[in-house]
């Protein structure tokens, strides 16, 4: 056995290289999208931490990004939750869409 490690691109077809790359390149651009998400992420909590609601509407929309954020954890997979979650955000956008405030 040897320590050097075999280059599989060597070994592949053109077809395949060519399928492999794609795949690569995929792999690249979701990584990005990734980090670009992570970072605007960020910067939308540091938004919501600068300073407090202003109204009714504005408390309405940082509760909303909370629930959704809980909406994507284990502990809210739980059936009683899911639905607890739907019923709520449906609150919100129903009590904004009356205070004129389109999501």
């Amino acid at each position: 056995m040897t320590n050097n490690p075999v280059d599989l691109d060597t070994r592949r077809s053109v077809e395949s290289k060519k399928e492999t790359s794609l795949r690569r390149q995929s792999i690249r651009a979701f990584e990005v999208g990734q980090r670009i998400l992570r970072r605007r992420e960020k910067e939308l909590n540091a938004q919501l931490r600068a300073a407090p609601a202003a109204n009714w509407p504005e408390a309405a929309i940082k509760a909303r990004y909370l629930i959704r954020r809980y909406a994507k954890t284990a502990e809210a997979l739980d059936a009683r939750h899911r639905k607890l979650i739907q019923r709520t955000l449906g609150d919100l956008e129903r009590l904004l869409e009356l205070e004129g405030w389109h999501s």
